[in-house]
């Protein structure tokens, strides 16, 4: 039986963020917001949620005198993004197939 869909990964906010922490070795804090377009306290809910589960690390410092905070993806992260995402195409690939299989008969050849 093939790994279900990850609930973690779910919901929208967890999964863009972790997508685009998949894409780089860290990213600030501000710059995971904006591509995800939420607000301060839904990326920090997050962000939470997935660290707890081990697929992010939070790491806090300064740039000069303001602190930052950075956001990275962990190993565990990113095979639960690619185990997640693999799902999620067998899945359109079965229903695709099983919706080709019902078409009617006109349909079939084109």
């Amino acid at each position: 039986m093939p790994p279900a869909l990850d609930p973690l990964l779910q919901h929208p906010t967890r999964l863009t963020v972790l997508a685009f922490l998949g894409a780089c070795e860290e990213a600030e804090f501000g710059a995971v917001r904006e591509h995800c377009e939420v607000s301060d306290s839904v990326l920090s809910k997050a962000a939470t949620a997935l660290e707890e589960a081990g697929y992010l690390t939070v790491k806090k410092g300064y740039v000069g005198k303001r602190p930052r905070t950075w956001l990275a993806a962990t190993h565990a992260g990113r095979n639960a993004l690619a185990a997640h995402l693999a799902e999620l195409q067998r899945l359109v690939a079965a229903a695709e197939a099983a919706g080709a299989r019902h078409a009617p008969a006109e349909r079939q050849g084109s």
